[in-house]
């Protein structure tokens, strides 16, 4: 990768009964696919799985993440991050802004309390991760609390885990899109959490309930309207290749569970809508 009503939600979010995310099931002859839209971080006291995942996982034979989830993948993920995320030694940040984007970027990482001295030192894609890492910290969202990180947990050691893209394979996403676009959707970013803190909070209702098309604007949306050509990089073509894989073991037989961030999930380029028109037999929202 990747915000008025906010005593509303808060109660909503505090209402396990509530939680009711969007499962899709694609059938053919001997082949079940289950396949959930993650949020990657997640407030740690939300019960968020839906029955249908949980008999899913009970009878998986596999079980696929984006990346894989163990030690070993954590630990390249964070040599990668210095590899890739860091600037040349002398070279900054907001000497790469705009004046007035770099004022909003210092003023939205003072509130954050985000030292500008680590800030300067990342390339724009990095510093994206960070901030908004910590705007959904301040919001009481944790990665140790996405959805990820607890299924790998919680599936059935019988379940082989696997999955679409090595770390280097989505490492390189990141680092190899073009530093306009990086800066772009950096600005973009600090836009929003300046002016709407409450995003993070909707973004999760709206997951919680199903609200597909709530999810839709506010995941993909944005992303392919203001950058086109990253919403075709981390979406339309990630997509593309994982249909290799889905189709694959379509013609196989057995049980998968797929669980990738819910934006592949969404719209006419998501996985269910492919799949739909290739003419497999998908259960769940249109």
């Amino acid at each position: 990768m990747f915000r008025s009503l906010l005593v509303a939600l808060a109660a909503l979010l505090a209402t396990p009964a509530l939680a009711a995310p969007p499962v899709w099931t694609v059938r053919d002859a001997d082949s079940e696919i289950v396949l959930f839209g993650s949020m990657h971080v997640l407030p740690k006291d939300l019960d968020w799985k839906p029955p249908a995942l949980d008999a899913a996982l009970a009878q998986a034979d596999d079980l696929w993440f984006e990346v894989p989830m163990d030690a070993a993948a954590d630990r390249r993920m964070q040599d990668l991050a210095g590899a890739y995320g860091l600037l040349p030694p002398g070279q900054t940040l907001t000497s790469r802004l705009k004046p007035r984007a770099a004022a909003r970027l210092r003023k939205l990482a003072s509130r954050l309390d985000v030292p500008m001295s680590e800030i300067e030192r990342l390339k724009p894609w990095m510093a994206e991760v960070r901030l908004t890492t910590a705007a959904f910290a301040q919001d009481q969202g944790l990665a140790e609390g996405g959805v990820e990180r607890r299924l790998q947990a919680a599936a059935p050691p019988k379940v082989v885990r696997k999955a679409f893209e090595t770390p280097d394979e989505q490492m390189a996403l990141f680092a190899g899109a073009s530093e306009a676009d990086q800066v772009r959707t950096l600005d973009a970013t600090v836009r929003q959490l300046e002016k709407d803190p409450g995003a993070y909070r909707r973004l999760v209702a709206a997951w919680s309930q199903g609200d597909q098309k709530a999810l839709e604007r506010a995941v993909v949306g944005g992303m392919r309207k203001s950058s086109p050509a990253l919403y075709r990089r981390f979406i339309v073509e990630r997509n593309a290749r994982w249909m290799d894989a889905l189709q694959a073991r379509l013609a196989g037989s057995g049980r998968t569970v797929v669980v990738v961030g819910a934006g592949h999930l969404l719209g006419p380029d998501g996985l269910p809508a492919r799949l739909r028109a290739l003419g497999y037999d998908v259960e769940g929202p249109q």
